[in-house]
This record gives C-alpha cells, structure tokens and sequence, in this order.
C-alpha cells in the first residue's frame, strides 16, 4: 500500500502539480500561436494557387477561418484545467465543462463567420440561422457561468478545518484526475488520427469538422458521466446531508444534457446547451438556500 501511494503521489505530481499546470498552459499556448500563423500561410497559399490541395475546404478560404485552429488548443488546455481542478472543488470542475461547451461555441461562431451569407433572406439560410442561434447562445452562456461562479463560490477550508473523511474524498478525486489525465490524452490522439486519415493527397475539402465535436466531446462528456456518478456514489461514504446529494445529482444531469446537444443540431443544440447550465445555476442557488436555512 505505501508503494502505491507514493506511485500515486509521484503520478500526481506530474500530471497535476502547478508546475505542471503553467507548463502545459505555456506549451498550449504557444503551439496554438504557431498553429494560428500555419493556418494563415496555408489560406494564402490557397488563395494565391500555390498548392491546391484542400483547396475547395472552407476552413482555408477566409483568414478570419484561422482563428479555429487556436480556439482548438484552448480547448484542450480547458479540458485539462477541469481535470487539473476536479480534486479541489467539484463546481469549479462543473464550471469548467460549462465553459468548454462555451468555447465550443464561440469556436463554431469564428468557423461560421467567414462563410456568412449577407443577404435579405438571413433567416431563410440554414448556416445563417445556425450563426444567429450559436451567437444568442454564447452570450446567454456567457451571463449564465458568470453566475454560476458567483454563487458558486465557497470558503476554503485550512487543512485543520478539512476533516479526515473530506481528505480521503480529495484523495479518492486525485486518484480519479490521475487516470483522466492520460485517457483524455489518448482519446483526442486517436479522434485526431482517426479524422485525419480520411485526408489524401487527392482531397479537395477537409473531412467534416462536426466529426471532431461528434467523436472527441462526445466521448468527453460521455466519460465525465461516469466520473460524476463515481464521484456521486463515493460521496455517499462521506456525505449524508441531502440538499448536498441533489446538488450532485443535479450536476450529472446537466452533464449529460450537454451530452445530449452533440446529438442535435440547429436551435435544440442551442436550447439544450442553455437550459443544461440553467439547470445547474438554478441548483446551486437552491442549495445555497438550504446552507444558509439549516442549523450549524
């Protein structure tokens, strides 16, 4: 057992200390930058008839596409950020999910503004519609998290407030963050491989994008389930008060509400996507409620 526990420890430590944390912000950081000025040269490559393959895609018609490809990399870091903070606070690790979904968005938002069609028919075109949907939806998102995460916050415990069975649940998340780290690494490696290898040399258009959302976030939020049911049902053993065991429950339901959104395109991916933040701000304020009004 100690020798598992050192292992676990040294695991950790290396896939989630803040060491580790600032240097895969700056790695990200830095390969987004570089793939943003790629996917630059690439669109006036293109543009200029220097290379046509992929010639017809329309990622590499308008600069203003780049902006897709570091939006991509911000998406990674997010997915790792909310792993980084599953161990110390389970809204954080939520608000994180709802930010990705987010940034999902805007993502789309960029991909769909260079190829908008401005003309007096705007609600009669389909990717004009979308476009609308995706724009009303980042700002409702955007108010509905900022909310989220006013209410919230919670006063951290000192290590001698922390009792012995909310440090064992800390270690049981740290044990969980270890194993996600690698998976999720693995996951986008093989969607990422899996996507690409419909290119050939003869292609004149990429592989439908939609493919990296239906097969990596899919997957994503489809394992996050898991972990919150498993992150649920540990909590049993350490936490009995009930207000606290719907708050929990209510966090898996709207997971998988967001889950659901892949599945979907149009005006119910938006309204999906709303109503799973909805959910889990209208939880968290009515547990706040229930903090306030119990007896210490």
């Amino acid at each position: 057992m100690p020798v598992i526990k050192k292992l676990g420890q040294s695991l950790f430590k290396f896939f989630l200390s803040n060491n580790s944390r600032e240097y895969i912000e700056r790695s990200i950081l830095t390969i987004a930058l570089v793939g943003f000025l790629m996917h630059l040269c690439l669109i006036g490559l293109v543009r200029y008839d220097v290379i046509t393959f992929l010639s017809e895609s329309e990622l590499l018609q308008n600069p203003i596409s780049a902006i897709y490809t570091p939006f991509s990399f911000i998406l990674i870091y997010e997915v790792y950020a909310l792993i980084f903070y599953l161990p110390y606070s389970f809204t954080t690790y939520i608000t994180k999910q709802y930010e990705i979904i987010t940034l999902i968005i805007i993502r789309r938002l960029f991909k769909d503004l260079a190829s908008l069609e401005l003309t007096s028919n705007w609600f009669e075109i389909k990717d004009d519609l979308q476009f609308t949907y995706d724009l009303i939806a980042s700002l409702v998102l955007f108010y509905l998290i900022y909310l989220f995460i006013k209410h919230g916050k919670r006063k951290m415990l000192s290590e001698k407030e922390t009792s012995d069975d909310v440090k064992q649940f800390i270690n049981v998340k740290k044990a969980i963050a270890v194993v996600l780290v690698p998976l999720f690494f693995f996951m986008a490696l093989f969607t990422f491989f899996g996507w690409a290898g419909d290119l050939t040399w003869s292609s004149e258009k990429l592989p439908e994008l939609s493919s990296i959302n239906n097969l990596f976030f899919d997957k994503f939020f489809t394992v996050l389930i898991m972990v919150d049911v498993v992150l649920l049902l540990t909590s049993f053993f350490y936490v009995n008060e009930f207000h606290k065991i719907i708050r929990n429950s209510g966090f898996i339901i709207s997971t998988i509400l967001i889950r659901m959104s892949f599945s979907v395109t149009g005006l119910i991916n938006s309204v999906l996507i709303i109503v799973a933040v909805l959910f889990g701000l209208l939880i968290i304020l009515i547990h706040n409620n229930y903090e306030r009004k119990l007896p210490n």
